[in-house]
């Protein structure tokens, strides 16, 4: 009898085993995925986690001078929804794998188009390398215990893609043509502007230290469609500030606080006294 029964698990297509399965394993290199903007870039990473768990990572788990797949598991993959100037170099829009070359002084990133095998290629071709990005990785004062791939510093334009484990971090900058998108965006929405738009146009201007004037005649049209919105009154205060109209920028800013406060927005409305008050001074 047991030897009928084993002639008839292993007669089973491995299918049934696993459509019955009903305990999921937890995983030592749990898998991440990372969505973020950079300026109007929207920027992925997909990646699996692996641990220190009291290994020597670098020149260990890690070996010096042989490609890595950086991570754990299948490719670490990066996607663009725009062209992305890494360092000094330009990579396109589109999805790659990340590959890391370490030595012990410096660290090569490397982007490989081809994102579909598990791990390091069987056989590299350089072809398929769209760009590299080599720099001295930092040493750490505390130990990153899981891989971690994240965008920090970010600016309207630029960011950095850090990738940090145990006591080294690599540092990648990062930067996209935002300022253009925006300036086409712009332009194109001024032709029929709604009040939302002007008010959008302004605050880009006033953010990025461009034409205030300009900044400032937007605000007023955006103001003259919605004159309640305390939102749009506080933008053409910090204008009119910036400006060098400190009297009238106090008024201003107290008519956004009233504004706020009778949409019921108290922290806006207390926020925005503040703010008058300290321009009084």
């Amino acid at each position: 009898m047991k030897q009928i029964i084993l002639t008839l698990m292993f007669a089973l297509p491995l299918g049934v085993y696993q459509s019955q399965a009903q305990i999921v394993a937890p995983k030592l290199s749990p898998l991440a995925k990372l969505e973020t903007k950079v300026g109007l870039t929207d920027v992925t990473v997909s990646y699996s986690r692996p641990s220190k768990r009291g290994r020597v990572v670098f020149g260990d788990v890690v070996p010096y001078n042989e490609l890595w797949r950086l991570g754990a598991n299948e490719n670490t993959k990066l996607t663009l929804s725009t062209d992305m100037i890494i360092g000094q170099d330009t990579l396109t829009a589109g999805t790659y794998a990340l590959f890391l070359l370490p030595t012990e002084s410096n660290w090569k990133l490397v982007f490989y188009n081809d994102y579909s095998n598990w791990g390091t290629p069987d056989e590299f071709d350089s072809s398929k390398v769209s760009l590299t990005f080599s720099n001295a990785p930092v040493r750490l004062n505390d130990v990153v215990e899981t891989l971690t791939i994240d965008v920090l510093n970010h600016t309207t334009s630029t960011a950095d893609l850090t990738i940090a484990w145990d006591q080294f971090k690599l540092v990648v900058p990062c930067k996209v043509d935002a300022d253009t998108k925006m300036m086409e965006a712009i332009a194109k929405v001024m032709q029929g502007p709604s009040s939302s738009d002007y008010y959008l146009a302004a605050d880009y201007y006033y953010k990025e230290h461009k034409d205030l004037k300009k900044a400032q005649e937007w605000i007023l049209l955006a103001e003259k469609q919605k004159p309640d919105a305390y939102w749009i009154v506080r933008l053409k205060a910090l204008i009119q500030y910036e400006l060098g109209d400190k009297k009238a920028a106090v008024q201003t800013m107290e008519k956004a606080s009233e504004l706020a406060l009778k949409n019921g927005n108290s922290n806006a409305a207390k926020n925005y006294k503040n703010t008058a008050s300290d321009w009084k001074k």
